[in-house]
């Protein structure tokens, strides 16, 4: 069991939890992303957070749930507030205060935000972060965060072929247990109905505005 207290900074030795590392991981992607719009406001933080796209799970966070965590990471010295302009902007202090390289930081960013992922999943969603030459590097720096304790490779599940790594900012990472096949595909039924659903009301709307833009074009025939 890896242990926070490997970490340079003694305040890591309380594990953080599910919103604290969805804030952390959000400004660290930002910086790294879209470093032009960073620090982040606290909207700014709040829509990062919230984002439906690469992130999960998806969760809808309010200002006081991220307020809050923003305090508990500040106290542990890994979230600043920047008070220069005329809002609050905040950034994150926990790539220095642990002498992250910016490929160890990305890897470890995307864990936070996206979950468990395979090496290859990792190489192929940190372009915007950070551009990895090959699967080896990503090996290679996954190394380095085993070895500080931040990251953890798990054991690989039954049906998969490659295993996953972890963050361990949160503490042991408890593994999901597989589902079978065949309730998968139960699951999946529901949402291939509802695309059923939607793209026959896309076929619909078609047929109803063809059919108003034949009757502009009589109503016009009346002028010529």
């Amino acid at each position: 069991k890896h242990k926070m207290e490997q970490l340079e900074n003694d305040n890591m030795a309380e594990y953080l939890n599910e919103v604290e590392v969805r804030v952390l991981g959000c400004l660290m992607e930002k910086e790294m992303a879209t470093p032009d719009y960073y620090p982040l406001s606290l909207n700014a933080l709040i829509n990062a957070c919230n984002q439906k796209s690469n992130r999960q799970p998806v969760v809808a966070y309010d200002e006081a749930t991220v307020e809050q965590a923003i305090g508990s990471l500040s106290e542990k010295k890994f979230v600043w507030r920047s008070d220069a302009g005329r809002v609050f902007k905040y950034s994150e202090s926990f790539v220095k205060n642990n002498n992250l390289l910016t490929k160890e930081a990305a890897l470890l960013c995307l864990l936070c935000v996206r979950g468990p992922q395979t090496i290859g999943e990792l190489r192929g969603r940190t372009d915007r972060l950070y551009k990895f030459d090959d699967l080896a590097e990503v090996e290679y720096s996954l190394a380095n965060l085993t070895e500080m304790g931040l990251v953890t490779k798990l054991p690989r599940q039954p049906g998969r072929k490659e295993s996953r790594f972890a963050h361990l900012l949160a503490g042991d990472v408890q593994e999901e247990v597989a589902m079978p096949q065949a309730v998968q595909d139960h699951a999946v039924q529901p949402d291939q109905d509802r695309l059923a659903q939607l793209e026959q009301e896309v076929v619909t709307l078609r047929e109803e505005l063809q059919a108003l833009a034949q009757e502009f074009a009589n109503f016009k025939t009346q002028f010529d």
